[in-house]
């Protein structure tokens, strides 16, 4: 229940944000049939470029609580984090807000670095 609380809110800040786009270059992640259970993300939705320029706070809390849903998981997660190389900071220090202390050691954060033309994203998944 909680996974899909946290998606629930994603959308509405997405959305809200005024900047939520349909990207058809991204595929789904359960439309692959043959791609196994521990390959399919936890979490997955892209960052409005205007909120994340305006360190929106509904964001901040968004991030939050990905990381309080990775540091909640059993076994080791990564958050991949897809964005302009100048915005990892403040991306980094809102996720690592919301992850417990006692289980950040079974998170990773992995910075991707994102151009223009890629859409700025946070995943969620098994560590592997």
């Amino acid at each position: 229940m909680k996974p899909f609380v946290i998606l629930a809110f994603a959308a509405a800040a997405t959305a809200l944000t005024g900047c939520a786009q349909f990207q058809p270059g991204r595929q789904d992640a359960n439309a692959h049939n043959d791609a196994s259970a521990a390959s399919t993300p936890l979490v997955d939705f892209v960052i409005p470029a205007d909120a994340l320029g305006a360190r929106d706070p509904q964001l901040t809390a968004v991030l939050a609580k990905v990381g309080a849903l990775a540091s909640k998981q059993p076994q080791p997660m990564t958050i991949r984090v897809a964005a302009p190389p100048q915005d990892f900071g403040y991306l980094n220090q809102s996720i690592r807000r919301g992850i417990a202390t006692q289980r950040a050691g079974s998170v990773r954060v992995e910075n991707v670095a994102a151009g223009s033309c890629r859409p700025y994203s946070v995943q969620v998944g098994p560590t592997q």
